[in-house]
């Protein structure tokens, strides 16, 4: 009979102590991974490497907030700023692509997040050397949408649906207008699957997306340090027009720029491909300059989210390590103390193994196997109880913070499991292998 048989006939003789005991460290296995898998899902969802901008330009705030916003849709705007200024930007001879962004309201079904931009923000790499692929057109008309894929399959969306839009802030206050989708996007495992697009001009003409004339006057002398009068020459033409229309229709059928507003502007600089690292100089460049005004601030989205991941996500990560580490440890003592006790009414059946010939090296392996045994039992259901886990609240979790869950996700560090698994059971097994080593075979045999 093998060494291994005869383990596994000593485990079943205690089933019930050796199933509590591989459960134990079935749990704290699982909770490893878990932690493992959830921290590969966060950072693979927020540890930016690549962006298809190279900064994101919105008001003066929080960096961090900006980020959150404006890629992944998931904080309040900040502020907003003048189209005029968005103009100036794009009048810039150092950027070659700037694209606007307004945010903040929702979708009335599934409250995703609205985002209105020009149609050319999908002609644009969202990664590197990553462009949008859809599954129909581009919103080129004024109430065209574009939605997401995982919007898509939430809400049951197909081309041609007509949606509505919720206020930003206020879930009683539907829009009235209606938007028509026209096309659904590939898949890209960015928050771009969880996000409704819609045409920006659509997007400035629902009622009260509109700044008031007023206010915005006020914002813009604010923003660009001119006086209320200067504001108004500046726009004077539009201004005229707009007060033409409501005298001869009660409302103006053209907005003015100057109550027009974007959340913020995404920037790609000039790339010159005799000098690559160019592009990223005139960024860095623009970013400090727009550090020296009060106007606006250019963020390289990626670091912030760096820091973010570096500073909280990962303490918090080490310190949830560091638990279940100690919860497989406690499960290694369990073990121990298992095996341990079982030795005293097992010293008789080791003296007759001895008695019939097994060596001291065939006992005291026998107990290191059934060490190992337990554990790598624990360890294999654990592992497989940590994915489940994590399959299981996948969609609670994607509905909750729109993080998209890969069910059949694998961290690396999973494989350092069963070789530390194979380890801890050697160590606590090691000492009740050497009290059944040292058993006494004339003692115990006639006690």
């Amino acid at each position: 009979m093998s060494l291994i048989s005869i383990a596994f006939k000593s485990i079943r003789q205690r089933a019930l102590a050796s199933v509590l005991t591989a459960f134990s460290v079935a749990l704290g296995t699982s909770l490893m991974i878990a932690v493992l898998v959830a921290n590969t899902i966060v950072t693979g969802a927020f540890e930016l490497q690549e962006f298809g901008y190279d900064l994101v330009v919105g008001p003066k705030g929080s960096e961090l907030d900006l980020v959150l916003n404006t890629v992944y849709r998931m904080a309040p705007p900040i502020e907003n700023l003048p189209w005029r200024y968005y103009e100036e930007i794009k009048a810039n001879k150092h950027i070659e692509v700037a694209i606007p962004v307004a945010l903040g309201d929702s979708s009335e079904v599934g409250g995703f997040p609205i985002l209105g931009t020009i149609v050319e923000f999908f002609f644009n790499e969202y990664a590197y050397k990553k462009k949008f692929q859809i599954e129909g057109e581009w919103p080129s008309g004024k109430w065209d949408a574009v939605i997401g894929s995982h919007v898509a399959r939430v809400n049951g969306w197909k081309v041609g649906d007509p949606f509505h839009m919720i206020h930003a802030g206020q879930d009683d206050h539907v829009h009235q207008e209606e938007f028509t989708i026209v096309g659904i996007l590939k898949p890209t495992g960015t928050p771009n699957d969880r996000t409704v697009f819609v045409n920006l001009n659509g997007f400035f003409a629902i009622d009260g997306h509109e700044k008031p004339i007023d206010e915005a006057i006020a914002r813009e002398a604010e923003f660009f340090g001119e006086t209320p009068e200067e504001v108004k020459q500046f726009h004077a033409k539009e201004l005229a027009l707009y007060e033409k229309e409501k005298k001869e229709f009660g409302h103006a059928h053209t907005l003015p720029m100057l109550q027009k507003e974007v959340t913020s502007i995404l920037v790609k600089m000039k790339f010159d491909p005799k000098n690559p690292t160019l592009s990223q100089s005139r960024a860095i460049g623009f970013s400090a300059k727009l550090k020296e005004g009060f106007k606006a601030q250019a963020v390289n989205p990626i670091r912030p989210m760096q820091r973010l991941m570096k500073n909280l996500v990962g303490n918090i990560r080490l310190v949830l390590m560091y638990l279940t580490g100690l919860i497989i440890i406690v499960s290694g003592v369990g073990i121990f103390v298992s095996i341990y006790n079982s030795m005293a009414d097992r010293k008789k059946e080791i003296a007759i193994m001895r008695a019939l010939g097994a060596d001291r090296m065939t006992v005291f392996s026998i107990i290191l196997t059934e060490s190992v045994t337990l554990c790598l039992v624990g360890g294999l259901a654990g592992i497989a109880m940590g994915h489940g886990l994590i399959m299981l609240a996948g969609p609670v979790i994607t509905a909750r913070s729109g993080l998209l869950i890969d069910p059949f996700i694998f961290d690396p560090q999973e494989l350092i499991v069963i070789p530390a698994m194979i380890v801890l059971a050697s160590l606590v097994g090691f000492i009740p292998g050497l009290t059944a080593y040292r058993t006494d075979v004339a003692e115990n045999l006639s006690s």
